[in-house]
């Protein structure tokens, strides 16, 4: 079928959200000299801000006090996952390891592939194995050529499959920004504390490095949610296989800046764990359009049977 205006402009929406994050490796440099944990506070806050701005402007503050206590425990568990995901990936892009961040989210949807298995006791197909065992021979080839271990990578990975793990356990009836709001709630105090600290001793450069310098800090909460909502508005257009296939967006650009932009080294080693990492991508994702269909297909089988039946079942005399 050719596409609708609605999946026309859920694809857009989609695209527009995974280029903003494939873009955030050229944003975080733009906040220096501040330090990643101080990028990471204001972060935090000025979400929280933003979510607030939201929930009042759209009148959707009941979708926060609709949440019971396993929601909000939840929820707070997936905001210190999330800190973590987002403290390791300002440390790598500053610290010039984009590469090795944009690795951590080629080998994230093998990492929720195993962790499906794992902890929810899922079945994996064959083409599943291969795409995680491969993933496990590209970090061993990575490690044993490089020297050490691919930690961002990793941490990346595992950090953002179990944010994944814990929001599919609160359910999707919870909007992103009611979900966001709440997690940045529980990490908000913290932060605060952790701002007002590096201004108590002089180390903050929220005030001290002019106006354009605290607007940049200010503007995180908008980065943070704005392609948030694009991704949340493109999910209710488009099918999750196309969702799935946007996500490659993102590291496939902070690849290319990793190497193209801040010239990080690219060795042997690296370009033959990549191609396998490349390859366990390419795998995982024909079987799940591949499953999809068949699914797909089943469904639509079932209902023509079923409204065969009832047919069948009211023609009788």
């Amino acid at each position: 079928m050719p596409p609708t205006p609605t999946s026309r402009a859920g694809l857009a929406l989609g695209l527009g959200a995974y280029v903003l994050w494939g873009l955030l490796p050229v944003y975080f440099p733009l906040l220096e000299p501040a330090t990643p944990l101080e990028i990471i506070a204001h972060r935090v806050v000025w979400s929280l801000v933003v979510c607030a701005l939201l929930l009042t402007l759209t009148r959707a503050w009941r979708t926060v006090r609709a949440l019971d206590r396993r929601s909000l425990g939840l929820l707070a568990l997936a905001g210190v996952l999330v800190a973590a995901n987002w403290t390791t990936y300002v440390v790598g892009v500053l610290s010039g390891r984009t590469v090795d961040a944009a690795l951590g989210y080629y080998i994230n949807p093998l990492v929720t592939v195993a962790l499906a298995v794992l902890v929810l006791r899922e079945r994996m197909r064959p083409a599943q194995w291969v795409a995680v065992g491969l993933g496990a021979v590209a970090v061993v080839v990575i490690t044993a050529g490089v020297g050490e271990l691919p930690w961002i990578a990793l941490v990346l990975a595992v950090s953002f499959g179990l944010y994944g793990l814990i929001k599919n356990r609160v359910g999707r009836s919870v909007p992103a920004v009611t979900s966001l709001a709440v997690e940045t709630a529980f990490l908000t105090p913290a932060a605060l504390a952790y701002l007002l600290w590096l201004g108590a001793v002089g180390a903050g450069t929220f005030g001290g490095y002019g106006t354009g310098h605290a607007l940049a800090l200010a503007s995180a909460g908008l980065v943070t949610a704005v392609p948030l909502l694009l991704f949340g508005a493109a999910a209710r257009r488009v099918p999750l296989s196309v969702i799935g296939l946007l996500q490659y967006v993102s590291p496939t650009m902070q690849f290319a800046i990793g190497v193209l932009v801040f010239g990080e080294a690219m060795p042997a080693a690296r370009w033959w764990g990549f191609g396998l990492v490349w390859v366990a991508v390419v795998v995982l994702t024909a079987d799940g359009l591949r499953h999809g269909r068949t699914q797909r297909l089943a469904r639509r089988q079932v209902a023509v049977d079923g409204q065969t039946a009832s047919t069948v079942a009211t023609d009788r005399p």
